[in-house]
């Protein structure tokens, strides 16, 4: 949730609304940051501050013994049918909810402890054996922790005598490979390419250019967050557990399965010794999320859920930095230094003005941009806060020190002169974030975890601001792909990428896990050209005209790029075209002579025409759409009919379906590649690899036709058309697809992912022990 609640924007949608003219208009006015937040706070009330408890209460972060033996009897519930996963998360949800040092946050421990033993983390297992017997797990029950301890040692000294019989000569033995399971990439490194320069006009602010060749799949720059904010609720699909799970009617959110700090997955989380909601990977991870900032958050837990991601983004953002860096960043920046700090073009999220925060800080807050009443509804929600940290306890260490600054009467002495400035960096950080925030995605499994057909979709784990990254400017068909990383390990010393990377700040010195963004050059990139990404709207995906609405709706800018402005080329001066290249475009077949349609004209209810002169037959918008619509709708069916177990009725339904597509979809429309997706699900499903193989191969015509031939997109499917031919020992095919696989994925994704890992693995195995495989 980005946004705050809707409760919240509605109350301060009222208060402004009841606010008098005059105030409006003194309001609307003002055009410093330090102004809006000041008169914010100065009609703030205790209706306000009540308010917002009153709506808090629905996001309740308490600690709850009761609530904590609710989630260990689900957990029982699902150890029973042997849903380790789901029991393991059950329990850990328990962890979260029991009291520091109860019997009940002991037997959550104990339990989970038994569901990891199951799964084969042996150790993970003994730490939980460990928490459960530090917090007082009972004495008569002792027992049966020490048997499962005495196991886990066991299986551990066989695993490391696995490990050290690994290390001698490999054998042709298909089955040792375990390539595929290993880490997804090694150290990465933090810092921007020589081969990239910051540049800065007026038009365009700061962004990066290429100031030399860039091959496609080079490295171009690996960033971490200044800060990132997981997001509640996303849930996750993996197997059994989910929508579609049988024993429980719990959802498993984001928040559930990852760490709030690094976003590590693990299913065996710490949790905050303060509320309910907060859980980390490791003590190393909750300790230095307490010192950053959630000593602060921690009591602010259900307000901060009610204020959306957004604001307890600015909130983090604006703890971190601390009142020296922020004093430090609102000072006017010299010719001579803003030269010296558009010049760290090996790492300006380095710079040494101000460090990264400096970066944040001068990101574009697009004040003058907003309507009244969302800035109204950001200052507020900005003054909220403040007020409440203000109640919570002393101010925040880094924000302790300040010089003179306004004096309100009735406020706490330890808060009425240095506090007002946190309140007026959040709100700028708020304004920032609405065009400058950055969504971590990341690919996740869907459907089946036996299924010989893998399906995944990317989810929005979480929201991050990017020092480095934020200088990259928009483009609708970019030149660049970007890979997240989360819970990686970090060591930028001796960093190739920047000769001057061994002198930044402390804090990136040392090895450490977090999440990083990785990008790519996705084609080849000439000296002078600059360095791309999407915002979101990609032409792939949307129209001219809804792309452009949306950016200059949120960002604030008329779309120039090379796909919007080659479209605004063809509207004013058409091209001589072949009969059928726009109809090819919309992958619609004309249902007479199955030619291919082509609109009839720019305005969209006007419908289309065929695009053979001899047929010209024209059909309408709600016609198509309602043929489109048809297929969708049992698309959907035959999907929700697999992943309940039943893919004989889902198989007869996509055949039908299949037929009616063939009658209005060309095989390059996007739909009718998920038609074909769908299908091969079902025969694998079956055991039919012949037409499972068939089918998928059909899908991957549609990918290409709608996100390129050398798209991270077509990769995948192909990865997946390369798992089945492996799944089900077709030799042949599976070498054939492979290296065009390795080829694309390489490009985007990098050498170490973890499919290029398993690729490997597959291709030992067919190479090494072909005669145990058909051909």
């Amino acid at each position: 949730m980005d946004l705050p609640c809707f409760q919240w924007q509605d109350h301060v949608a009222q208060k402004w609304r009841a606010l008098e003219p005059k105030l409006k208009e003194q309001f609307t006015s003002l055009l410093e940051i330090d102004d809006v937040f000041r008169c914010a706070l100065r009609l703030m009330r205790q209706d306000d501050l009540d308010f917002l408890q009153q709506v808090s209460a629905a996001y309740s972060v308490q600690k709850d013994a009761e609530l904590a033996a609710k989630c260990r009897e689900r957990g029982n519930s699902s150890f029973k049918t042997k849903n380790y996963t789901a029991a393991a998360l059950h329990y850990s949800k328990g962890i979260c909810f029991a009291p520091s040092s109860s019997e009940q946050l002991s037997l959550c421990y104990a339990n989970r402890s038994a569901a990891l033993y199951h799964l084969q983390h042996y150790q993970e297992c003994l730490d939980d054996i460990d928490r459960a017997v530090k917090n007082g797990y009972p004495s008569h029950l002792l027992h049966k922790l020490e048997d499962r301890r005495t196991l886990c040692f066991t299986h551990l000294s066989v695993h490391e005598k696995g490990r050290e019989d690994d290390q001698k000569p490999a054998s042709n033995d298909c089955k040792g490979s375990d390539t595929a399971n290993s880490p997804s990439v090694g150290p990465l490194t933090v810092g921007i390419c020589p081969q990239v320069v910051v540049d800065s006009t007026v038009e365009k602010g700061r962004h990066l250019v290429a100031a030399n060749r860039i091959a496609a799949g080079e490295v171009i720059l690996t960033d971490r967050p200044y800060s990132c904010v997981l997001i509640p609720g996303m849930e996750e699909v993996k197997g059994k557990v989910g929508r579609y799970s049988r024993d429980s009617e719990v959802l498993f959110g984001v928040e559930d399965r990852r760490c709030h700090r690094c976003l590590t997955e693990t299913l065996s989380l710490v949790p905050c010794d303060g509320c309910s909601y907060s859980r980390y990977c490791s003590t190393g991870c909750q300790q230095e999320a307490w010192e950053e900032h959630h000593r602060w958050e921690c009591a602010l837990g259900a307000h901060l859920m009610a204020m959306g991601v957004m604001s307890q983004l600015a909130l983090r953002v604006a703890l971190k930095a601390g009142l020296k860096n922020f004093l430090l960043a609102r000072e006017p920046i010299s010719d001579e230094q803003k030269e010296c700090f558009n010049n760290h073009s090996s790492d300006p999220s380095m710079s040494s003005y101000g460090g990264s925060y400096l970066n944040v800080y001068n990101l574009l807050h697009h004040l003058n941009h907003h309507s009244p009443a969302l800035r109204f509804m950001c200052a507020v929600t900005a003054a909220t806060l403040y007020l409440k940290l203000s109640k919570a306890g002393p101010p925040p260490v880094s924000w302790s020190h300040t010089p003179q600054g306004p004096n309100k009467e009735g406020e706490d002495a330890d808060w009425n002169a240095e506090l007002w400035m946190l309140g007026s960096a959040v709100l700028q950080h708020i304004l920032q974030l609405r065009c400058n925030a950055q969504a971590i995605v990341v690919l996740q499994d869907t459907g089946a975890t036996n299924s010989l057909v893998q399906s995944n979709r990317e989810i929005r784990i979480a929201t991050a601001v990017f020092p480095a990254l934020s200088l990259l400017n928009h483009s609708c068909c970019p030149n660049t792909s970007l890979v997240f990383n989360t819970g990686g390990i970090i060591e930028p010393s001796g960093s190739a990428l920047s000769a001057d990377f061994s002198e930044g700040e402390a804090e990136w010195r040392h090895k450490a896990q977090g999440v990083t963004v990785t990008v790519r050059a996705a084609k080849l990139i000439t000296p002078g050209q600059e360095i791309l990404h999407c915002y979101g709207p990609h032409s792939s995906r949307m129209a001219t005209q809804e792309r452009r609405r949306l950016l200059q709706e949120q960002y604030y800018f008329l779309c120039q790029c090379e796909a919007c402005s080659q479209h605004q080329q063809d509207v004013e001066e058409p091209r001589q075209q072949q009969p059928g290249a726009e109809g090819r475009d919309l992958g619609l077949l004309c249902i007479k002579c199955k030619g291919s349609l082509k609109k009839r004209s720019e305005d969209r209810e006007a419908g289309f025409v065929c695009s053979l002169s001899s047929c010209s037959h024209c059909m309408s918008l709600s016609d198509v759409n309602n043929r489109l619509q048809e297929i969708r709708v049992n698309l959907e069916k035959a999907v929700e009919l697999m992943e309940t177990d039943r893919p004989g009725e889902a198989l007869r339904l996509l055949k039908k379906t299949l037929c009616q597509s063939g009658v209005i979809l060309a095989e390059t429309h996007p739909l009718q590649g998920e038609l074909a997706d769908a299908t091969a699900r079902a025969y694998a499903s079956m055991g039919d690899w012949n037409n499972a193989a068939s089918h998928l191969e059909r899908s991957t015509v549609a990918i290409a036709s709608q996100f390129g031939k050398e798209s991270v997109e077509l990769g995948r499917q192909l990865f997946k058309l390369a798992q089945l031919h492996f799944n089900s020992g077709s030799r042949g095919p599976a070498l054939s697809v492979i290296p065009k696989v390795r080829r694309l994925l390489c490009l985007h994704c990098g050498p170490h992912c973890h499919e290029l890992q398993e690729l490997k693995a597959m291709e030992d195995c067919l190479q090494g022990c072909w005669p145990l495989w058909r051909a």
